[in-house]
């Protein structure tokens, strides 16, 4: 995606995603986990920040509210009458580093492309209200973020001249998502839509999430999962002897002292260290360091290398020594795994606060849109302990909203798109074997004019990042086969 990175929120707010439950100074959040990402301020000086007008409401004629959308330009590539290429903003910070590198400026220089990218509302510094309250994130949904996009891309049109250029959208993970249905609901505005790692069927329960993390684990050992689950399994065992607190304290190196007083505490802590896992399997060798990320060192191979090296100890100690060699890489001086304070962050509604750079927003979206939430319901998966009903009791005790309307906001959001069964035309949807969100994706063609890239070996929003030399054949060639897409729908 066109913001800190490809992400796709969807999992509690220490992130996303986006979404690693780490501190990092900046949010982390449900789902679209990402890993620390510094933007480069250099970037900003050199593309300049703009600004469009855009309403508040578009669903309320008699709104007449406003507020400014940030947005970024790059002309570099662009010739009279070439495509106008629209790049998404999704559930995080806008990063201009996006605007410099990435494989949608190769294809905008090969055809003369103007390169626009839109800053999703409440992320970033796209401000639409005063503060974070539930009442105005009421203001937040995919729905009004269309009409963001629909307003702007008129507006923009007119403004710069556009108007009988094809433009085209790309987007990443949840930015993924609305590529393809700003294509489905505004066929007249965008041409064709590159919908990468797109989570497109939306599910309260999502523990297939899991179940590709044990197949990604495996395929570099087989025995790699079973030692996770081996280690989880022992972690939760050791949660219900309060004696043993001090030493998880100590392995996993917390911030304070560990205190079970109920299973969301223990869930939390659980799922914070599933966290290690999931994030690097996510990401998993992604060429991400252009856009400030940290850890990309950290591969599945160098989990499962700790996790089978038994000098360390047995499993539950190997399964530390992760926790810790995450803290390290990531220059913390230790891990919160705190419920309490999780809570307080969520519940936190200023634009200063900590889950403000986009946890609490996200989390929102997953309670009144998609779920997403990566249980451990499922057997075949390597985690304990953080069933769904600790996931859907946050959407109660952060926005007041219940398990019944979760489950219907995500019944409609189905409706409305058309889950796995979009009917349109002209989008690309790739998608990365290893990637868990793949399994929320169309991964397999049904129309030719909604042609699938499954691209084996790679992770979240591969084919998105810069081209390097080491890129299995198949991610080059999933490129390529994107890029005589574009050329060819550019003719139609």
């Amino acid at each position: 995606m066109a913001f800190d990175a490809c992400r796709l929120p969807l999992r509690t707010f220490t992130l996303l995603f986006l979404f690693s439950l780490f501190v990092f100074g900046n949010a982390q959040y449900k789902g679209f986990r990402r890993f620390n990402q510094e933007q480069d301020s250099s970037l900003a000086d050199v593309l300049e920040e703009q600004w469009f007008i855009q309403k508040l409401d578009h669903f309320n004629g008699a709104d007449s509210r406003e507020w400014k959308q940030r947005y970024f330009v790059n002309e570099a590539f662009y010739k009279p009458g070439g495509p106008v290429f629209l790049m998404i903003g999704g559930e995080g910070t806008a990063n201009a580093a996006w605007m410099k590198s990435g494989t949608w400026l190769t294809y905008a220089e090969k055809l003369g492309a103007l390169c626009l990218m839109l800053e999703h509302r409440f992320y970033g510094k796209s401000h639409p209200t005063a503060d974070l309250s539930t009442n105005n994130l009421r203001f937040l949904s995919s729905r009004q973020a269309l009409a963001d996009l629909a307003h702007f891309r008129t507006v923009m049109a007119e403004d710069r001249g556009l108007t009988n250029s094809k433009w085209v959208a790309f987007g990443g993970s949840y930015p993924g998502s609305l590529a393809a249905w700003f294509r489905l609901k505004f066929p007249h505005l965008v041409h064709a839509s590159v919908a990468t790692s797109a989570p497109l069927h939306a599910t309260v329960n999502f523990p297939e999430y899991l179940e590709v993390v044990w197949r990604s684990l495996a395929s570099e050992n087989a025995e790699c999962p079973v030692l996770v689950k081996k280690a989880s399994d022992t972690l939760l065992e050791r949660l219900k002897d309060p004696k043993t607190y001090d030493n998880i304290t100590k392995d996993f190196s917390l911030c304070s002292k560990l205190q079970i007083q109920t299973e969301r505490d223990s869930a939390y802590l659980l799922e914070t260290l599933a966290g290690n896992f999931m994030d690097v399997v996510q990401y998993n060798e992604d060429n991400r360091a252009f856009e400030g990320a940290v850890g990309t060192n950290i591969t599945i191979k160098v989990l499962c290398g700790v996790m089978g090296d038994t000098s360390l100890g047995d499993p539950y100690a190997r399964y530390a020594t992760v926790a810790r060699l995450m803290v390290d890489t990531f220059s913390m001086k230790c891990l919160d795994a705190s419920f309490d304070n999780y809570l307080r962050d969520m519940t936190n509604t200023s634009w200063e606060g900590t889950a403000a750079g986009g946890g609490r927003q996200w989390v929102y979206q997953t309670c009144t849109e998609f779920g997403f939430y990566q249980s451990t319901d499922s057997p075949n998966q390597p985690f304990s302990g953080f069933p769904l009903v600790f996931h859907v009791q946050q959407c109660a005790d952060f926005y007041n909203v219940s398990a019944e309307q979760v489950a219907e906001a995500v019944a409609q959001t189905n409706e409305y798109y058309g889950s796995y069964g979009i009917s349109s035309s002209r989008i690309v949807f790739p998608n990365g074997s290893i990637d868990p969100w793949h399994a929320l994706g169309i991964t397999q063609e049904t129309k030719s004019d909604l042609p699938a890239v499954f691209i084996k070996g790679t992770a979240h929003c591969a084919n998105m990042y810069p081209a390097r030399a080491e890129d299995l054949s198949q991610l080059t060639l999933a490129r390529d086969h994107v890029f005589l897409l574009l050329q060819q729908w550019l003719k139609e």
